[in-house]
């Protein structure tokens, strides 16, 4: 099946603490938005990317891909006021019948393998979503109190979410709600079971400046 990835890059980088969205940041000399790009593309070249900019945002890589930079194949479409909205309009550049991964932008180290098995299981069960299982104990708050809860029973969800098209902009098509931050949980509202898969820990979502200096380290072990 065609295979599609809307890569969401509209946030605004409030919890960074700075001025310039957080997938403009620079990380080895190239926007965490590229980096990003070019795992898609490194992990199967075929794959139609879709990527989802902010007016702003739209300025600010046009500024950037003036400079030469080599960024592989891909299009652009402007969001709206919410992710939801955003998510939204680059699905309406994704046919029925394809394979489609939505991706947060600022997670720049997700490996070809989660990708690809990504793709992989979403042909078969229609629905694939990167996960990861929590390391530190947890509490659960219970009236006024915080109690203890079983951290087997969590996972941390990321991104990828990969879907079978149909279903995931038929599902976004029916959403009553104004906004959702997590695509699984519109596909889930429109009665579709959710799949998860093992993603990694690597593939973190950069959103506070700690996450720049784990960022760096990841970089810099990966070569």
């Amino acid at each position: 099946m065609q295979r599609f990835a809307v890569i969401v890059a509209g946030g605004s980088g409030t919890r960074m603490g700075v001025a310039q969205p957080k997938q403009f940041l620079f990380l080895k000399g190239k926007p965490i938005l590229a980096h990003t790009i070019e795992r898609f593309f490194e992990a199967d070249n075929a794959i139609n990317i879709i990527v989802v900019l902010s007016d702003a945002g739209l300025a600010m890589w046009s500024e950037y891909q003036e400079t030469g930079a080599t960024i592989p194949p891909h299009q652009i479409t402007l969001g709206g006021k919410t992710r939801t909205e955003s998510v939204k309009r680059g699905l309406a550049l994704v046919p029925h019948g394809a394979l489609v991964a939505i991706h947060d932008a600022v997670r720049p180290f997700v490996t070809n393998e989660i990708i690809n098995r990504s793709y992989e299981i979403a042909e078969l069960k229609g629905c694939a979503v990167a996960a990861v299982p929590l390391k530190d104990s947890v509490r659960r708050k219970k009236g006024d109190a915080f109690v203890a809860s079983n951290r087997e029973d969590y996972r941390l969800v990321q991104t990828p979410q990969t879907f079978l098209s149909s279903i995931i902009i038929d599902a976004y098509d029916s959403l009553a709600l104004p906004d959702v931050t997590d695509d699984a949980t519109v596909a889930e509202l429109a009665d579709h079971e959710i799949t998860l898969f093992e993603g990694t820990y690597e593939n973190i979502k950069i959103t506070t400046p700690v996450d720049l200096v784990f960022a760096e380290a990841i970089l810099n072990s990966r070569k």
